[in-house]
């Protein structure tokens, strides 16, 4: 029996569309139709895929090519325009982080979504690269014992001088609002993942690099309703050691009663029980393809298999709001200088 294909089309051709397209190429999907206000892009990636065409303008491809579902891959100024135009017309929607600019922008498209009975999903895939599954994996089976305190060490490395992010990402050095509202949220998303609702925070955020316009490092005290203790130790022009700095963008610890896990730069996972000075190697697999061990792969599946199979969907809209008020608590908490309860 021949697999089902969902239409779909795509807005957004800039650095992250690569690892969209690339994974949407080993799906059940047809690519209906990519949209870009550059031409030539739009052109250059839609003669990869047989029988689409290429738009620079968005709402003309919503009604030329009728998809199911579209994919957003465009920087947060733009996206609520584009979200309205699907949902108006009934297109279910995944759409990348930042999502939107601010909390009430939001909040307005998930209302929007919710009235007209269509999907929004939220493009986070950090929960959803291998080493982090398989953490989830280990702290369910209890290798921890009980779990005391998480810390993520931030250290990508890119952020250093006057062309820092150009090469990749240039509207990085205009965001008023960096580190947290571009960065930090996937591990917000991810501390959640792991060890469930979070109910104060307390943090200090700081500019390193006078050429960009918003923090670029931050230190985050997270308290969790269950009693762990978390940390964000975050730094974009420091590095760490890592083949590939971007692939885990820093080095995670997990202490409990029983002993700790720690996560390196390379994707490697290592369990030491308490009172050892060993550590122990956890063999588990992933491929090193796509974005950060086909976490883009495996987010896009997720949301099909929720269309097709009706599946649970992580990060819905609605869901991934939680992760916007933490954030918003997390810049309030730095401009009153002080912990922030929330409620």
């Amino acid at each position: 029996m021949k697999e089902q294909r969902l239409n779909i089309a795509v807005v957004g051709t800039g650095y992250f569309s690569q690892f969209h397209y690339d994974a949407w190429g080993r799906l059940p999907v047809k690519i209906k139709g990519v949209c870009s206000l550059a031409s030539t892009e739009a052109k250059t990636v839609a003669n990869q895929f047989e029988g689409c065409k290429a738009f620079t303008d968005f709402k003309r491809m919503l009604d030329e090519t009728e998809p199911e579902l579209l994919d957003i891959i465009v920087q947060p100024s733009k996206q609520p325009a584009i979200v309205k135009a699907a949902i108006e017309r009934k297109i279910n929607v995944i759409c990348q982080k930042p999502f939107t600019e601010t909390r009430d922008q939001a909040m307005e498209l998930v209302e929007f979504a919710d009235a007209n009975k269509v999907l929004l999903a939220v493009h986070e895939n950090f929960r959803f690269q291998p080493w982090h599954l398989e953490i989830k994996k280990l702290i369910q089976k209890g290798i921890l014992g009980d779990p005391y305190q998480i810390t993520f060490r931030m250290r990508p490395g890119d952020g250093r001088g006057e062309q820092a992010y150009l090469d990749r990402q240039p509207y990085f050095q205009t965001m008023r609002r960096f580190l947290i509202h571009e960065t930090a949220i996937h591990l917000i998303d991810v501390f959640r993942f792991y060890f469930g609702e979070i109910d104060s925070v307390t943090a200090d955020l700081r500019r390193l690099n006078s050429n960009i316009a918003g923090e670029d490092a931050a230190i985050i005290v997270f308290n969790f309703k269950s009693g762990v203790c978390g940390l964000f130790d975050g730094n974009r022009l420091s590095d760490h050691i890592a083949a590939d700095k971007r692939r885990t963008m820093g080095e995670m610890l997990i202490e409990g009663s029983n002993g700790s896990i720690r996560l390196n730069g390379d994707g490697d996972i290592f369990f030491r029980t308490n009172g050892e000075n060993d550590e122990r190697q956890i063999d588990y697999p992933w491929d090193n393809i796509g974005f950060a061990g086909d976490s883009v792969y495996n987010y896009q599946k997720h949301v099909l298999d929720h269309i097709s199979e009706g599946t649970r969907l992580y990060n819905s809209g609605k869901e991934y709001l939680k992760n916007i008020e933490i954030e918003e608590l997390v810049y309030l908490s730095n401009e009153k200088n002080k912990k922030v309860i929330i409620k």
